[in-house]
């Protein structure tokens, strides 16, 4: 058994590489092989996003506080907030970021495959992509 202490994980702004404003993550969960979970806490300010991506055994989230966003190529943006879960199937390109109003804070939850690879990221969300009408 080993207890990781509130506290003693490092929280880091996001790689802008990947994301589009200014976004936090805090690791949860790095379990150890054969486990393969990997989970983070993310925060993200308002209009922060992640880039389009994908999972190679899939994503789910679930909303800890704020409005969010959550988007699939080609589809308008899904409002998502707290206390809803989203499942994102494997090799399923998305993003997933706040609401222009509001910050939005997930746990993001993850399978690493067998080579470690838990993300393939791809182009960044544009505006245009981020502000398409919302269903």
């Amino acid at each position: 058994m080993k207890i990781m202490r509130a506290g003693e994980r490092p929280c880091r702004l996001a790689n802008p590489e990947w994301f589009t404003g200014r976004v936090w993550q805090e690791p949860v969960v790095e379990a150890e092989a054969p486990a393969r979970l990997r989970a983070l806490k993310v925060t993200f300010d308002p209009e922060a996003r992640t880039a389009w991506h994908t999972h190679p055994l899939g994503q789910t989230l679930h909303v800890l506080s704020g409005v969010g966003l959550v988007g699939l190529r080609g589809e308008p943006p899904k409002v998502i907030r707290p206390g809803d879960t989203v499942w994102i199937p494997p090799g399923v390109e998305h993003w997933h970021g706040a609401a222009p109003d509001s910050q939005m804070c997930h746990l993001a939850m993850q399978e690493a495959d067998d080579a470690g690879r838990v993300a393939d990221w791809l182009d960044q969300v544009s505006d245009a992509e981020y502000r398409r009408t919302t269903r």
